[in-house]
């Protein structure tokens, strides 16, 4: 922990125009701490990358689990997503003698994180078959193993965006929160890197290593982030002042014009997008022969290319350009990444596939950096949580439906497609993959149809309320 403390203080002394988010740093809250608390991003970060990138190939490709069954695991961390703006809700009106509101939630996170990730090697050696135990019990731990991380992920998420708002002051919140969430792609990218490091060559041993190391780095890094960041005021959160309810604030934002068809649009989207994640990188160990290091590095190669979405969205919005036709422009370069991983099987070329992997992660970043903005440009009667919180709940459940429907499309037109059930000329082991993208493809063309009404009703977006664009409460 001195380590850490040592290296938070190194970037203080760098110059801040070498440092992005410098400017948000203030006397009361030092860039020092803000990196501190930044860190249970990036063990999400983590996890996420572990579970959607790594796992799924290894249990997919080395393990032959089936497809859907592996989706099924993959998407249930994502159970608990549509909780994410009562969880929110919660932790604003936690009431403890002890003076913290955000602390137990994040804390509770952490363990349910840690203790999933420490029973994952576990279940994973039961799913392999190297046992005596019956088959259903290691269902049993796998299912119970991704449920506590998919609850520690939201949990820790939520309740640590929601005390980097109440840190941060009002002019500079929207970017602190913003820094929170590229910590949270930076985790991403960094640990894709690592694991495909550490797993070349790869071995079962070795991913028994790695996903206990992450867990305990998860405990550790959690631990330095919450350190001294939360004052305690026991007067805001005495047992005896009474919680408001949940359901007024709900039904009153769902009542507003155009909000359910946002909604619609917006679930519509995030599915388009979130098919591929289960099978991403089985196409690319399956159909284009790469080995297990090569395919977890597209995670990081998706993430970087949030980033860079991230980035120029900011810039744009920053001008006044439109949220909604940069939506529309993040769905039509999806079309064209999908276009180009189906064609590299045809052609055999894995840099064909790995610029359509790292497009996907584009256009899918521009998608949701505008969606969220529009979500904000909604905030009326301080709603502003109800809204967010909406958002966050819709992308996370709809990416768990896409990501199941994924797996289970891939394997159904798979075995109808090797078994020559719809004709000789699609048995071909890479049918059910591109059967996937395919649909994908015609949902981002329904997205850009629901999206139409949004963009004639409301031309010109306000962004006055932000005049430095941050990716204000944004959820992951």
């Amino acid at each position: 922990m001195m380590n850490m403390s040592k290296i938070a203080k190194a970037w203080t002394r760098i110059h801040p125009r070498f440092l992005p988010f410098a400017d948000v740093a203030t006397p009361d809250l030092p860039l020092g701490r803000l990196l501190r608390l930044s860190l249970f991003q990036v063990s999400v970060g983590m996890a996420t990358s572990l579970l959607v990138g790594t796992l799924n190939r290894v249990m997919i490709v080395e393990m032959s689990i089936d497809a859907w069954l592996v989706a099924l695991m993959v998407a249930l961390p994502l159970v608990f997503a549509p909780f994410r703006a009562l969880i929110g809700h919660k932790s604003d009106t936690h009431r403890s003698i002890l003076g913290w509101k955000r602390v137990p939630y994040i804390w509770m996170g952490t363990w349910l994180q840690f203790g999933g990730l420490a029973i994952m090697p576990f279940a994973l050696i039961l799913l392999s078959g190297d046992t005596h135990w019956p088959i259903w019990f290691s269902y049993i731990g796998s299912t119970l193993a991704f449920l506590l991380v998919g609850a520690g992920m939201q949990t820790t998420q939520t309740a640590g965006l929601a005390l980097a708002t109440d840190l941060a002051d009002e002019k500079n919140r929207p970017r602190v929160v913003a820094m929170m969430y590229v910590m949270l792609l930076v985790g991403m990218v960094l640990s894709g890197v690592v694991f495909s490091l550490f797993l070349n060559p790869f071995s079962p041993m070795q991913l028994i290593r790695v996903i206990q190391g992450v867990a305990i780095l998860t405990l550790f890094l959690n631990l330095f982030a919450l350190w001294k960041q939360e004052v305690r005021q026991p007067r805001n959160t005495s047992p005896d002042i009474p919680q408001p309810k949940f359901n007024q604030s709900w039904y009153a934002f769902i009542k507003k014009p155009h909000v359910r068809r946002f909604l619609v649009m917006l679930g519509l989207g995030t599915t388009g997008f979130s098919m591929q994640d289960i099978i991403l990188e089985p196409y690319g160990g399956e159909i284009l022969q790469l080995d297990v290091s090569a395919t977890s590095f597209l995670t990081a190669l998706i993430a970087f290319g949030s980033l860079l979405a991230f980035s120029l969205s900011a810039r744009w919005l920053g001008r006044g350009f439109n949220a909604h036709r940069i939506a529309a422009f993040g769905l039509l370069l999806g079309l064209i990444a999908f276009t180009l991983v189906i064609f590299s099987e045809p052609m055999g070329s894995s840099n064909l596939f790995r610029l359509g992997a790292l497009l996907i992660g584009f256009s899918g970043g521009l998608f949701a950096v505008s969606t969220l903005t529009i979500a904000m440009s909604m905030d009326e009667e301080n709603m502003t949580g109800m809204v967010i919180g909406a958002w966050g709940a819709v992308t996370a459940t709809c990416s768990g439906i896409g990501m199941l429907l994924g797996g289970a499309i891939r394997d159904l037109v798979g075995q109808l497609a090797t078994s020559g059930a719809i004709g000789a000329a699609l048995m071909n082991p890479a049918t059910g993959y591109s059967f996937v993208y395919h649909i994908e493809i015609y949902l981002l063309f329904i997205t850009l149809v629901a999206l139409g009404p949004l963009v004639a009703k409301r031309a010109v977006l306000d962004v006055s309320k932000t005049s430095k664009f941050g990716l204000a409460d944004f959820p992951g």
